[in-house]
């Protein structure tokens, strides 16, 4: 009971002191042996539901999504520099190049290319621009704004535009003409910290909660959670037992802030390198962190939600999260967004692509509800490559 019990409430499961065998025992069904799929049977189940598509044709999706990214980072390596990538909704990776000559160099390595009127980099340009604008002061109404590679533009998202701030943020970015893109009529922001009774990795003695995101090491071999910022705590504790002590975060309410941070791990405790599925079966092994393309499929797990799939939506979000209880608004960077549900206490849980660890729940829309694996919603995510990188750590993975 308490072995599947883990795996429902745990984002990635904790092997407590009390449980040293436990732990053990964890690992091994993580790892698995020869005859294990390449991908877990719940992680293709709920995907192929989320997507609307067959268990073949989900796999198949992941397998051309493995192969493309892989092409990707041999051109990298071959000195072929892209300006960004993407992939599309039917799965097929389409590369940014800065001429017709490097184009043809990427679609002869099989994968799709195009000459941008801007590309990542120019556009990275405009939404710095935006960024440091807002830091000034926080564009109360302006939900998020972020870099759409596929549209080729920076793309707003509005709640509403009557406030003075809003509206000077707004006559800033239309400075920049066609290159930006205002979408109105949005759903305010909040960071998904807990809200609800009850929890999964609670904050000191209170009833508020987040979701366990991932372990890492340091070069001393120091273990550490690397998890949401703003879920970073004096203490945190999972089944009423402290096992992790707040070290380090870049958020601060009402601040311009990164939403990441680290806890050390108490002596005695560990993270496994495998992402429960909320009693689906065996949890998904961790194999790595590289970070994947936009349009890649995605699942997250989370203390709230559970186990729920969609598909990376665009990298270097910005977002400006409201606080319920009457606090100043936060301006939150360096966020993906996708189409994941998430709810409140969802946060810090692992975001997983394959077998890859991509990062862990920020936030969402306020009143957002979710009904399952296959709900279709939207959230943000602190991608786990750039937060390993900020803290020198590295990935534990199976």
């Amino acid at each position: 009971m308490r072995n599947s019990r883990m795996y429902r409430l745990a984002a990635v499961a904790i092997t407590l002191s009390a449980s040293a065998a436990l732990g053990t025992q964890t690992v091994a069904q993580a790892q698995g042996t020869d005859a294990t799929p390449h991908y877990q049977p719940e992680m293709v189940r709920a995907l192929a539901a989320s997507l609307g598509v067959s268990e073949d044709a989900a796999i198949d999706r992941l397998d051309r999504q493995d192969v493309q990214q892989a092409k990707l980072a041999e051109l990298a390596r071959r000195g072929i520099a892209d300006d960004g990538a993407f992939f599309d909704a039917s799965g097929k990776l389409t590369v940014n190049a800065a001429d017709s000559t490097e184009a043809a160099r990427i679609e002869k390595a099989g994968l799709g290319a195009r000459v941008p009127a801007r590309g990542q980099a120019a556009l990275d340009k405009v939404k710095a621009e935006l960024d440091a604008f807002a830091a000034r002061k926080a564009p109360s109404g302006a939900v998020a704004w972020s870099v759409d590679l596929a549209a080729d533009k920076v793309t707003i998202k509005v709640n509403n535009d009557r406030g003075a701030a809003v509206k000077a943020f707004l006559a800033k970015a239309a400075e920049h003409g066609s290159a930006v893109r205002i979408v109105r009529g949005e759903e305010k922001l909040e960071a998904k910290a807990a809200i609800y009774p009850g929890s999964k990795m609670t904050f000191n003695d209170t009833s508020q909660w987040c979701s366990v995101g991932y372990g890492a090491r340091d070069r001393s071999g120091n273990q550490y959670l690397v998890t949401a910022g703003h879920c970073v705590t004096n203490t945190l504790r999972y089944d009423g037992t402290a096992f992790a002590k707040g070290y380090k975060t870049r958020y601060a309410l009402g601040t311009r802030s990164v939403d990441m941070g680290i806890l050390t791990i108490n002596s005695g405790h560990s993270i496994t390198p495998s992402v429960g599925t909320w009693g689906n079966s065996n949890p998904v092994a961790v194999k790595g962190g590289s970070r994947a393309a936009s349009g890649a499929a995605v699942c997250k797990s989370g203390a709230t939600t559970g186990w729920t799939c969609g598909t990376i939506g665009s990298y270097n979000n910005t977002v400006t999260y409201v606080d319920r209880n009457g606090g100043p608004d936060t301006v939150i960077t360096g966020l993906a967004t996708s189409s994941v549900c998430v709810e409140g206490g969802d946060s810090g849980g692992a975001y997983i692509s394959g077998n890859q660890a991509q990062g862990m729940t920020s936030g969402g829309p306020i009143d957002q509800q979710c009904s399952g694996v296959n709900s279709r919603g939207s959230s943000y995510f602190q991608p786990l490559d750039d937060a390993l990188s900020y803290y020198g750590l590295t990935l534990n993975t199976n």
